[in-house]
Order: C-alpha cells, then structure tokens, then sequence
C-alpha cells in the first residue's frame, strides 16, 4: 500500500533521533518498527510518497498517531525565533525528525537502561530483553519480539538484570518492574495529569530522575512543551545559549526544539 506524507518526514533521522532503540533499516531502504505487537516496514518511494506493509485500518488507527501525524511540523520549523541562529540550522539539521507516541511502559525501561550508555549498547540491551521475555511476533517466515509487559517481566530478578550487562540499572529496573504490577505507578491513569504532576510520578521510581522522566513523558505521553537535557543539550546551552535555557520561549513546542538540537549536536560528533 502507498501512503502520502504531505509534512517532514524523514525515516533515517526517526531511526537516529535518539528516541526509539527498536527500529531497524533493512535492505533497499525499508525501515522496520516494532510497537506493541504491531510491525511496520516503511519505504519511501519519491518525495512524498511511502510504501508500506500494513493496511489502511492499521495505519489509520495505530501507525499515523504513532508517527504524529496530525501536528504540522514545517510549520514549527517556521515559527523558530529567526535570531535563533543555532535551532534554525539546527532545524534545517533535524528536518524531518517526528516525535514518536510510544508505548509507556518501554519508555520507562529503555530510557532506565539509556543512562550513561551509548545507543548501541541500548539498542544490544533492549533486543536482548525482547528476544528473552517478548512476545513472538511472525514477519513472514522471521520470528520476532515484541517488547515484554511488566507481567512477562515479573519474575526477573536483579541478579538476571545485572547478568543482562545492566548493572546498577538492575535496582531500578526491578522497582519499575514492581511499581506498575503493583499499581503505585498506574501508567494509564497518569496520562491525565499536567507535565509537572507527570514527571513527578514518574519520578516515584527508583534511578528516574529529571531527564529521564522528562523523556518518557516526551516520547510516550507526547509533552511536547517538555525538552530533556542530557549532556548533549546541556553542551548546545553552554555552547550557543550562554548558559541560559533557550526552551521556555518555545511552549508547547520545547520537546521538538530540543529534538532538531540534539541531532544537530549528534551530528556535528
């Protein structure tokens, strides 16, 4: 099936952006996303046109929200403060970045096990936990995994965690674990409450802090006036802002902002 995509949309920047550790590029520039128990393959065919392997029902009610298509981003991109001379080649940079609607329960442990690591040690630490608790997913004649619920999560213990090449991550995981089948951390109730009463349950767990709560609520609860500041964003604040917080000004569009920056600041590496 072909799809028309009238808005930024860049498949290999998605994949780089630093926000999902799942997605894969295959051969002949098919890209492969894994959500849920839902699989896509995605392929751009001209500038606006996008080959892809579900069907109309699925697209509609899964992947065009997933992809956040409703929200204009050109437009964003034009409302750039124009003395803002890093984000606006920052945004030429990142174009055709989107921010991802993920499942919250994955954010919450892919973004525990994101701390202090490089992507691909998060991408090995994430398909390893897929591949041994997952549920199997069918791909033709390939077996895949879905990423495991906290139930299929259950019985892993923190020595099975740190056996897992994850370390004092293990503590954290094992609490995130227990605090969702407990129902302490109810991560659909929580989508409800404003950005600061979010990032503070989310905080509830053990080894999330600021950033990393700020980053489940950006790429699973779509906050997008929330910007993560890791050490890359807070080099972009130390190096071209002075010091000083370039995000405010932005709104509801922060998280978007902080996106085109930090693949600016990627790339740049």
């Amino acid at each position: 099936m072909i799809i028309t995509i009238n808005d930024d949309f860049d498949l290999r920047k998605i994949a780089d952006s630093g926000q999902c550790f799942r997605v894969r590029e295959m051969e002949d520039g098919v890209f492969r996303f894994i959500s849920g128990e839902e699989i896509l393959l995605i392929k751009q065919v001209d500038p606006l046109n996008y080959e892809i392997s579900c069907d109309e029902a699925i697209w509609n009610s899964f992947w065009h929200k997933y992809f956040d298509l409703d929200r204009n981003y050109a437009k964003i991109r034009e409302s750039i403060d124009p003395r803002d001379d890093f984000l606006l080649k920052a945004s030429t940079t990142g174009k055709g970045i989107r921010i991802l609607k993920q499942d919250p329960f994955e954010m919450l442990i892919t973004f525990i096990i994101s701390q202090r690591k490089n992507i691909p040690a998060i991408k090995k630490n994430v398909e390893d936990i897929c591949l041994k608790y997952g549920k199997e997913l069918s791909l033709g004649d390939e077996t895949l995994h879905a990423f495991p619920s906290a139930s299929e999560l259950k019985n892993v213990s923190e020595e099975i965690f740190r056996e897992m090449a994850l370390g004092y991550r293990a503590p954290y995981l094992r609490d995130a674990v227990d605090s969702v089948l407990s129902g302490r951390l109810d991560l659909t109730a929580i989508s409800s409450l404003k950005d600061e009463e979010l990032l503070t349950a989310l905080q509830t767990v053990k080894g999330v802090g600021v950033k990393v709560a700020n980053c489940i609520a950006l790429f699973a609860y779509s906050r997008t006036a929330l910007a993560p500041v890791d050490v890359w964003i807070a080099r972009v604040i130390d190096n071209h802002y002075g010091g000083t917080d370039p995000f405010p000004k932005y709104g509801n569009n922060a998280g978007i902002m902080q996106q085109y920056m930090y693949f600016a600041a990627i790339s740049e590496k």
